[in-house]
């Protein structure tokens, strides 16, 4: 019993400790690359946030509709 709660805690201290051991062996080989050139699908446009609040603003005034409809069946 107590041979079996020692395997596990030796598994679970290997598997804890992989991970920091390879970080810290690691050190300062990898460094970022500098960008080469910007995206071009940064930025943005205020027409499209108008026509995103536009479109919020109509799917508000939908859900919030008096639901007047009459039931079709009598």
């Amino acid at each position: 019993m107590i041979l079996r709660k020692m395997a596990t805690a030796a598994t679970a201290l290997a598997l804890v400790s992989a991970p920091v051991a390879a970080i810290a062996a690691e050190g300062d080989q990898r460094a970022a690359a500098p960008a080469g050139k910007t995206s071009e699908m940064g930025g943005g446009s205020p027409i499209l946030a108008v026509l995103a609040a536009v479109l919020i603003g109509v799917g508000i005034y939908i859900a919030v509709d008096g639901d007047d409809d009459d039931p079709i069946s009598v």
